[in-house]
């Protein structure tokens, strides 16, 4: 009697023991053998172009799971799905013995992957919808448009800098099972519905994309380039149409073996020195400060010395007289300089970073660089000179387009936008603010720089970007490119170059701007005969798709731009 009375008054002691200091613990891990948690996730927002076609968007993709508490044989489980999964069964087995309820397997397979899964029937071996990102046009602004990982984050492009927006809130599905796998009918059943991301859509032009990276990859195989850089604006808006990487892929032993889009938005994200694109700041900048007028008389030889460095001119030529417009349209190095000693350094500096160079445009896409412009205080006796010619500074293809449009604005700088509309918490899409606009020259200065930009394609160094039936003003760029060691000239004496054109049609009332730049070309160097064609090729697809028609005839010197909008 008293040894029972000892074991019931011990398991009382247990019992009480168990209700009073551990009950917590129990309910705990009751719950953990029975409830399962799976994450449901939001599906992102869609990314679209202008005209509302989508260029990124999710799709549902079956994601196999498990909860390792329903798995009867580990390791006869690992070596069926191994070859379906095309996985390890060591590290298969190893998710199957994992602890708590839920373990990814396989994400986003295939439906055919998924089919056959299913068709084995093991036990503890799970399957749901989860959203993955697919970009219909195959690819197509790629590296624009960025990239999502498995979680559905955005880790590049667009996807990365409007990640908030896009990737929406996950849900949560808790569900309560028996020992065997089976759901409890009046057990713990609760959903959380996830939340879709908001829709952005773009000022990107999708055909506009198409064409220009199709334009580029044609013309980096033609000259064997390195690679290749276009963007499309709307000036008046700063609205992108089209924003174009290309890279040349290279085989095993380095040799040159085709041409790819970049994953690269090396647009914003790679520098080159503008060259004489830039003299169009230069120029401007003497009409501005009332130094120089278009028809102003300079007295250019082939070639000048500046602090025991000699610059040259393209071709060799007696001393000639030049006017402004001379010198801007046969992109005269001597004349130029000559120009920017009138200018003078500190007003120089002050225009070329006016124009946007130096800072970072205000586009805000990740990995965005400022390009570098030395500070005045650290000049030297020769800059003046090289940064009056687009040498000894570094811009990217984004920032020359802004640079351009500030002439066609007729004097006004206006940021670049990407965004057209974005949708509001309730789903309704809302226009995107206007970007930003600051001036910087009048526009009397604007239009007389039309005008000479215009005579660069009618008369000079730019005649392959000319459109039958339209206006076109633009600037070339020839640049040698400096190596990453320092200096431009290689081991075996060659210089590599970077060829780029710059420009806006129609001249008279700008509906687009070009900026082409195309990296190591090999065949031709010059940016008048490799990066103007191709400038062409997309100033004739962009005025197709903005309907733009052909002005009346008007002749170079009465070209005077106005800002459309």
């Amino acid at each position: 009697m008293a040894i029972v009375v000892a074991l019931f008054g011990a398991l009382f002691v247990r019992v009480a023991q168990l209700q009073a200091t551990s009950q917590e613990r129990l309910v705990a891990f009751g719950e953990d053998q029975r409830i399962v948690q799976v994450p449901l996730p939001a599906p992102r927002g869609t990314l679209l172009d202008r005209n509302g076609e989508p260029m990124a968007l999710s799709v549902n993709r079956p994601t196999i799971w498990v909860d390792p508490r329903e798995v009867l044989a580990p390791a006869a489980t690992a070596n069926a799905l191994g070859p379906v999964l095309e996985m390890d069964s060591t590290r298969l087995t190893d998710l199957l013995t994992t602890e708590g309820g839920f373990a990814y397997l396989a994400r986003q397979v295939d439906p055919e992957t998924a089919e056959v899964v299913a068709d084995l029937e093991l036990a503890g071996i799970h399957q749901m919808d989860e959203p993955a990102r697919v970009n219909p046009a195959d690819g197509l602004a790629r590296s624009l448009l960025g990239q999502v990982d498995i979680d559905h984050i955005g880790i590049a492009g667009l996807e990365q800098r409007f990640d908030d927006r896009l990737r929406g809130r996950a849900g949560e599905l808790v569900v309560e099972r028996d020992l065997e796998g089976n759901t409890i009918a009046s057990g713990d059943r609760r959903q959380v519905a996830p939340v879709q991301g908001q829709d952005l859509t773009l000022t990107i032009d999708r055909t506009l994309q198409h064409v220009a990276e199709q334009a580029l990859i044609d013309q980096v195989a033609a000259v064997g380039a390195k690679g290749g850089m276009a963007v499309i604006s709307e000036p008046s808006t700063g609205n992108i149409l089209a924003m174009a990487n290309i890279e040349a892929d290279t085989a095993d032993d380095g040799s040159w073996s085709g041409v790819t889009v970049s994953d690269n938005n090396s647009a914003v994200t790679g520098v080159f020195e503008p060259g004489s694109v830039s003299k169009i700041i230069t120029v401007a900048a003497a009409l501005e400060d009332g130094v120089a007028t278009p028809d102003d008389q300079f007295d250019v030889p082939s070639r000048v010395y500046v602090d025991d460095f000699e610059f040259t001119d393209v071709h060799e030529h007696g001393t000639s007289r030049y006017s402004v417009t001379d010198i801007l349209t046969e992109s005269s190095n001597v004349g130029t300089i000559m120009i920017a000693r009138e200018v003078g350094e500190e007003r120089l500096d002050h225009y070329v970073r006016a124009f946007g160079f130096g800072a970072p445009t205000g586009l805000g896409l990740p990995g965005e660089t400022a390009g570098l412009l030395l500070p005045l205080e650290d000049w030297t006796a020769t800059s003046l000179s090289t940064i009056a010619l687009g040498q000894g500074i570094s811009v990217t293809a984004l920032q020359t387009t802004t640079a351009v449009n500030v002439i066609a604005n007729g004097g006004t700088r206006v940021a670049p936008r990407i965004v057209e509309a974005m949708a509001d918490d309730d789903g309704e899409s809302q226009p995107a603010p206007p970007s930003p606009a600051e001036r910087v020259v009048s526009e009397q200065t604007a239009r007389q720089m039309a005008a000479m930009m215009t005579s660069v394609v009618d008369e000079g160094t730019g005649s392959a970007a000319a459109i039958d039936g339209y206006p076109v003003a633009g600037k070339t760029g020839t640049a040698r490119k400096p190596l990453d060691s320092g200096g431009y000239e290689d081991a075996d004496g060659n210089y590599h170059y970077v060829a780029t054109f710059a420009g806006f049609v129609p001249a008279n009332r700008p509906a687009l701007s070009v900026t082409v730049v195309i990296d190591e070309p090999t065949s031709e160097i010059y940016g008048g005969t490799v990066a103007a064609p191709v400038f062409r090729r997309l100033a004739e697809e962009g005025l197709r798709r903005l309907g733009v028609s052909p002005p009346a005839e008007i002749t170079s010197g009465a070209v005077a731009a106005e800002p459309v909008g």
